[in-house]
């Protein structure tokens, strides 16, 4: 069993950006040498989210639309009443959706679905430098 580590760097647009990290997860699979095992891929930070979805146009809108139904951005939230930042929507949808995601790999491919991508999703209600730390174990 071996281990291996790196970053994928992202510049986003907060506000429920959805940026497509498909290729970069494929890049540092086959950039492991591993073959087979497991990714994890990891956003240290409290208003992103790693997760799959169709990366299509009808749900680049729906999704958002989704979240906003959720958390609602113009609703009252404590964490906005402590520091005036005007994101805890942002933490709330973060934390639903959760930090991480781990990916099976086989033959050095993820093994995903046809229709299914890996995505970064940024809620903060700012644009920010995101850097996802990767992980994998495997043989």
């Amino acid at each position: 069993m071996a281990t291996y580590h790196t970053t994928i760097a992202l510049k986003t647009k907060g506000n429920c950006d959805i940026i497509d990290i498909t290729r970069d997860v494929e890049k540092c699979i086959a950039g492991s040498g591993l073959k087979t095992g497991l990714c994890n891929v990891f956003c240290a930070g409290s208003t992103g989210s790693v997760t799959t979805i169709e990366f299509e146009g009808g749900l680049l809108k729906d999704f958002p639309a989704a979240m906003e139904r959720i958390a609602p951005s113009d609703a009252v939230y404590e964490h906005h009443l402590r520091w005036q930042d005007g994101n805890g929507h942002s933490h709330i949808r973060a934390s639903i959706l959760g930090p991480s995601l781990t990916i099976p790999f086989a033959d050095a491919r993820p093994c995903l679905g046809t229709w299914q991508q890996v995505v970064f999703v940024d809620f903060d209600n700012v644009s920010r430098n995101r850097l996802l730390e990767v992980v994998m174990v495997g043989e």
